[in-house]
Order: C-alpha cells, then structure tokens, then sequence
C-alpha cells in the first residue's frame, strides 16, 4: 500500500507551488476538443488557490521534441482554465519555459494567484531528466505536486528531477486516486477478482497477463490478441490480426493459468467480416474455424453473454482494452456488452485508460464506473505491478 502526502498534508499559504498537471489535451485548430483532463485537475488546483498558496502549474502537450511549436503551446490551456476557474490563469510564455516571463509573473504573485508555464516538452532536457531544466523549474517553487498520472511512468524534469530540489512534494487528488483504486485494486482486491484484457497485441501485454494470472480469479480475454490464444488452441483464425511468434507464450499462459487456479475466458465465437470498415458483410462463426479472407473485428454474442456472467458475479473488475473495433458501430457489441455488464454491479469496477476510458465514455457508461484511469500507458504499467518513477519521486507520508 503506497503511503504518499497529499495536497492535504501540506501547509501551502503565502508558498509557491509548482504544480505538474496532465494538460495534453487533443486541438484542432488550435481550439480543444476534449477538456476532460482539464476538469480532472480543477480539484487540487481549487484547493491550493482556495488555501492561499501562488499555484504554478505546469505540463506537456504533445511531441515537439525540444523545440518551439506554436500549434503545440499551453496557450488555449490557460484561456479554458481561466473559464473554469473563474479566475484569471497567466500564461507565462517562454520557449524556454522558465524564462523572463515566467519570472517576473512569479515575483509579482499574490496569493491564491494562477499562472501556467509554457509546454516543458519545448525543452530537450524534460524527456531526458537532465538535472539543469529541473533546477530551473524548482527555483520557482517552494513545495512541488504531481498530479499528473498519465505521464508518472516516464521520469522526466518535471515529473520526477524536480523533486529533488524542492523542500517538499506531494501527489495532487487525481494522482492519489489513481494510486488508491489502481493500485490498492490490483494488490488488495475484495474478491471475486475479474480482469479484462483487450486491444490490438498481446505483445503489450505480456508482462500484465504475467503479473494479472498471479492475482485474479478470473481473467478474459478478448480483442485482437484472442486471435493468438485462438491460434494457440490450434483454431483457423483466417485474416485476423495475429502474433505467430506469441502463440508458444500463449500457450504457457494458458498452462499458468491452469495450474493456478485461474479461469481463463476466451471468446468462443466471433464476428467476422472480408473489409476492414463499418459498411460491410458480416457474420458470425466459432472462433476457432474463421476461414481464410476473413477476420474477426468483434466477439460473437455468445461469448458477450458468457463474458457478461463472469463480470455479474464479481466484486473488483479491471479493464483495460476494447473487445472489438468499437469506432464502427457494427462491431461495437462486444465492447458494450463489456461496459453494460460492469456498469451493472455493485463492486468495484476501473477502467484502465487508453482506448477502454474512450469507449465507455463513448457508449454512454463512464459515470456508471468506479473509476476511469487518466493515464493509458501508465495504468497499464501500474497493473503490470512496476512502480511508477513519478510516484515513488514524491516524498511519503
């Protein structure tokens, strides 16, 4: 169990904070299409205005790779968190982030005072951690908060360097929420205990199967990667997306999971098609006797069914990835079968982030969820039991 401070632990008025949010946010044309990660970070931020600290807030956006991308500045942040916050947000613009502007805005704050610091990405030295970028952001700041979870698996400046040289850190609300379900789910979990695995490649999830067979009572599995364990059994799985080189690793899991106990679910029959697109014929087969010129693009409501009663029956449930290619409607049934059966019941349930957060969402199901990540590769990461060098940076409690 991860004991970190908190924004709650922290005695902040009159103080500088730099605070690390997730602010990559998705722009057309420079306006942000989806704010969601915005309003995640509203609370901690409220909280530290609201007792009186100087709120430095900081975050990346995008790959500009060390250099000055004007399509990719914070600025349409500041002016969306400005509206939210009902309160002016400065935007510090530097190309070097830490600069002129950045400190004469410090000096002149008062307290409860925002401002936001232009994307630590336009500087090489983030994403390599190098130890100059995060003294300059640390000069700003007396006490540093992390509440950015979707970026913790990655030890950059302003992730994990900067820790070292500020008199205190904490975790932000989002982050210790993410720390609290994902983490203590996976560890400590009120059982029956059902993981579900889906998306593209069991080549991404390799080391979570491993670690998740040690833990569950039940695992399911579905996606592009059923198709290897269908191959696996020995099953014709024609044109769908298959890793031959993973089917020995397959089998070994399959033997895993016998031998502990674990049911393994696997889809039994599948919807298929010739086309990769929505507009297209379709049908249904057993999974294993796909013939060839087809694939699989969704589970068949067979296994939708026997899916749906291993989730009724559970009291923590984790998902992360989709069971079809839910962005077509017509192989979107699988997926929300999935979303249906755990927004109806009473336990646990989460999210893994990623593509899993986007189609329950999508479908209609999120506030019906314990809990949906923020953080696609970082959940993953979490569920294969690493520690997260974004976490562990910041001080214990």
């Amino acid at each position: 169990m991860l004991q970190k401070k908190t924004v709650e632990d922290l005695q902040v008025k009159g103080k500088k904070v730099l605070v690390r949010c997730d602010f990559n946010v998705p722009l057309q044309n420079g306006m942000i299409t989806d704010d969601n990660r915005i309003t995640a970070a509203l609370p901690t931020i409220q909280k530290l205005v609201s007792d009186g600290a100087r709120v430095i807030l900081c975050s990346h956006m995008g790959k500009p790779k060390g250099e000055a991308k004007p399509e990719l500045s914070l600025a349409p942040v500041a002016k969306r968190l400005s509206e939210l916050l009902e309160k002016e947000v400065i935007f510090a613009k530097d190309d070097t982030v830490v600069g002129e502007n950045a400190k004469k805005a410090v000096a002149a704050m008062q307290d409860g005072d925002v401002i936001l610091l232009e994307n630590t990405r336009y500087r090489k030295e983030e994403t390599k951690n190098e130890e100059n970028f995060s003294k300059e952001l640390a000069s700003l700041a007396d006490i540093y908060v992390n509440d950015a979870f979707g970026t913790s698996h990655r030890a950059h400046c302003s992730t994990v360097g900067v820790t070292e040289f500020v008199k205190e850190s904490a975790v932000g609300y989002l982050m210790e929420k993410e720390i609290a379900f994902l983490g203590n789910a996976v560890n400590n979990p009120e059982r029956p205990f059902v993981a579900i695995l889906g998306g593209s490649k069991v080549s991404d999830k390799i080391n979570v199967i491993k670690n998740l067979l040690e833990k569950v009572d039940t695992l399911i599995i579905g996606g592009g990667m059923a198709y290897t364990f269908a191959a696996a059994q020995g099953g014709k799985v024609g044109d769908s997306l298959l890793e031959e080189d993973k089917i020995p690793y397959a089998k070994e899991m399959m033997e895993e999971a016998k031998a502990k106990g674990v049911q393994l679910l696997l889809p039994i029959d599948t919807v298929i098609t010739k086309e990769f697109k929505n507009d297209t014929e379709f049908k249904t087969v057993p999974t294993r006797e796909i013939p060839e010129g087809w694939m699989g693009l969704d589970i068949g409501e067979e296994t939708r069914k026997r899916f749906a009663d291993a989730i009724k029956g559970a009291k923590t449930v984790v998902w992360n990835g989709p069971m079809g290619v839910f962005e077509f409607e017509n192989f979107a049934a699988g997926t929300k079968a999935v979303a249906e059966a755990m927004a109806s019941i009473s336990g646990m349930t989460i999210i893994g982030g990623g593509d899993s957060a986007a189609a329950v969402n999508q479908l209609g199901y999120g506030d019906k969820m314990t809990h949906i990540s923020t953080g696609g590769g970082a959940s993953l990461e979490f569920l294969e039991g690493k520690d997260l060098p974004g976490v562990m940076a910041v001080d214990d409690k």
